[in-house]
C-alpha cells in the first residue's frame, strides 16, 4: 500500500476509539477545498512500508483502530490485502471514502474487512461535478451508501459545508439520502494549498459553527441522525 502520510494518534477519526490515521495516494476527484491536495495527483513521497509495519507492531496495546483514508483508498489494488494484514493484528478498521466505488466497497463487506465506514456526500447530485470535478457521480456514492445500509456496518455519511451552499442544497441533500443513522455536517476550513483558478472559491467566507449547528436542525425532518 503507497501510504505517504500518518497521524500517530487521534481521539476524533474514528468514534469511541483511540486511532491512527493512514493517508494513501490518488484520488478520482479534485474538490477545490481539498486539504490533502498533494495526494490527488499521486506525486507525494511514500512512507517505508518498514516502518510502517513496525509502528503498527509496537502501537497494538496503545491504539485501537486504524483509519485508512486519503486521497481515495478504494482506488488502490492492494486495499484488501493491506487491510487483512492490519486486521491480523487485531485492530479495528474504519475506510474513509468519497463513495465513488461502490463495487469494491461492496467486496470489501463481503469479506467483513472494515468495522465503520466515513462516507462523504459531497453535494447535490445536480452539482456533484462543479464541486468535485469530471469524474463525480453522485449516483455512485448514493448506491454505496445504500449498500452500507443493507449490510448493517456501522458507517457515517459526511458533508463539508462551503460557502457555496445554500440551506436550500442542504435540504436537497438531506432528501436524496436515504434515512441514516448519522449524518454529520462539518465545518468548511480554507485549505493551505489550492489551485489558483480556484482562489475566488476557497476564499468566500465560511459558515460559522452556530451556522452550520442551526442547519443540522434544519435538515432534521429528513435526517433525524443529522449533527454537527
Amino acid at each position: 500500500m503507497d501510504v505517504c502520510g500518518i497521524i500517530k494518534s487521534s481521539l476524533i477519526d474514528y468514534p469511541g476509539l483511540v486511532s491512527c490515521v493512514l493517508f494513501v495516494q490518488g484520488c478520482n476527484y479534485n474538490c477545490f477545498y481539498c486539504h490533502n491536495r498533494s495526494l490527488i495527483d499521486s506525486t507525494h513521497s511514500s512512507l517505508n512500508p518498514d516502518y510502517l509495519q513496525d509502528f503498527l507492531t509496537k502501537r497494538t496495546h496503545l491504539l485501537d483502530g486504524v483509519v485508512i483514508s486519503g486521497g481515495e483508498p478504494t482506488l488502490r489494488n492492494d486495499l484488501m490485502a493491506y487491510a487483512e494484514k492490519i486486521k491480523r493484528l487485531g485492530y479495528q478498521l474504519k475506510l474513509d471514502t468519497n463513495g465513488s466505488s461502490p463495487g469494491i466497497v461492496e467486496q470489501l463487506l463481503r469479506r467483513g474487512l472494515f468495522d465503520y465506514y466515513a462516507v462523504d456526500y459531497k453535494a447535490p447530485a445536480a452539482r456533484y461535478q462543479e464541486i468535485c470535478g469530471p469524474a463525480a457521480d453522485a449516483e455512485a456514492v448514493q448506491k454505496t451508501i445504500g449498500l452500507l445500509l443493507k449490510s448493517g456496518v456501522d458507517f457515517e455519511v459526511r458533508t463539508t459545508v462551503i460557502p457555496q451552499f445554500s440551506s436550500a442544497d442542504l435540504i436537497t441533500m438531506a432528501q436524496e439520502l436515504p434515512l441514516l443513522k448519522r449524518y454529520v455536517l462539518n465545518r468548511y476550513r480554507k485549505p493551505e494549498k489550492f489551485l489558483l483558478c480556484d482562489r475566488l472559491k476557497v476564499e468566500q467566507i465560511p459558515y460559522t459553527q452556530s451556522q452550520i449547528n442551526g442547519f443540522a436542525n434544519l435538515i432534521r425532518p429528513w435526517q433525524p441522525g443529522a449533527s454537527a
